[in-house]
């Protein structure tokens, strides 16, 4: 995986490495240690004694009793304000509007804690290409030439091998299909290692998946899916988040909201003279 810091984060060639490239790279200098302890705080409080939340592509765990091994944390935006500073990060927005236009959306933010013993995941790819394994419910030619997905993974805890650092294919994202078993994934894969406060952006059309943590630690991210603005999201977070937060919103996290995207709208009750690109 290709690494940058804050400091040489060129959108231009981060771009041209999620699109032709390995389809992922590396980013350090984004976050203190102090926004990734307050992160990793809020994710252990609130996952230590709840009930499995739901999730995707738990693979093994659902099979042999370790589904409570692997833990999501939604609604983090309504969680604490460093949620809101990671999400709308500037080096973030930067590139991510080069990728998936100037008013791309955020579909969804959430952590995934791993505890030791997790078996990990089935490789996969990300909403909204998450069931292509049924491209016949998807339109006839769609490729990966143009995004619809970038997937952010703040690393809250060390990404190794041993713990289950995410897997990928590198250059799988040049060819839009679901991985199958003669691709022999966990043969050729590369890891997603890294450290606390890292954060590993990839295009959620690259083959991945979160390997099993082996190590005596967990394995936890807080994982951010950004989509283009037309792209109907994930997760209804304007729905979870109180009033207060929408009215405080910057205008930047106003745009991640999708609120100021009117669609869809009950036309016949639309305000006059709001028509732009209508006919």
């Amino acid at each position: 995986m290709r690494r940058f810091t804050k400091d040489n984060a060129d959108p231009a060639t981060i771009v041209e490495e999620l699109l032709h490239g390995r389809g992922a790279v590396g980013i350090s200098g984004l976050f203190s240690p102090e926004d990734i302890a307050e992160a990793r705080a809020i994710v252990m409080e609130h996952s230590e004694q709840e009930a499995p939340k739901v999730t995707h592509f738990q693979g093994a765990a659902e099979d042999d009793g370790k589904i409570n091994l692997q833990r999501r944390v939604w609604n983090l935006l309504a969680k604490g304000e460093v949620f809101s500073r990671m999400a709308a990060h500037p080096t973030l927005m930067t590139i991510l509007r080069q990728f998936l236009g100037s008013e791309f959306i955020m579909g969804s933010i959430a952590a995934n804690r791993i505890l030791p013993g997790g078996p990990g995941q089935e490789p996969h790819v990300d909403y909204p290409y998450w069931d292509f394994h049924k491209p016949e419910t998807h339109p006839i030619g769609l490729n990966g030439s143009f995004p619809m997905n970038a997937q952010v993974s703040v690393l809250l805890d060390p990404f190794t091998e041993e713990s289950g650092a995410t897997a990928y294919m590198p250059g799988s994202q040049k060819e839009l299909r679901y991985p199958t078993p003669e691709d022999r994934f966990y043969d050729t894969c590369a890891r997603m290692t890294g450290e606390p406060g890292d954060v590993a952006l990839f295009y959620g059309v690259t083959w991945h998946c979160a390997m099993p943590n082996n190590a005596d630690h967990d394995r936890s991210a807080i994982l951010i899916q950004y989509l283009p603005k037309w792209v109907k999201p994930m997760e209804d977070m304007p729905a979870a988040l109180s009033q207060s937060f929408i009215d405080a919103a910057s205008p930047d996290m106003r745009q991640l909201l999708g609120l100021d995207y009117p669609y869809p709208e009950v036309l016949d009750a639309a305000k006059a003279g709001n028509t732009e690109g209508r006919t």
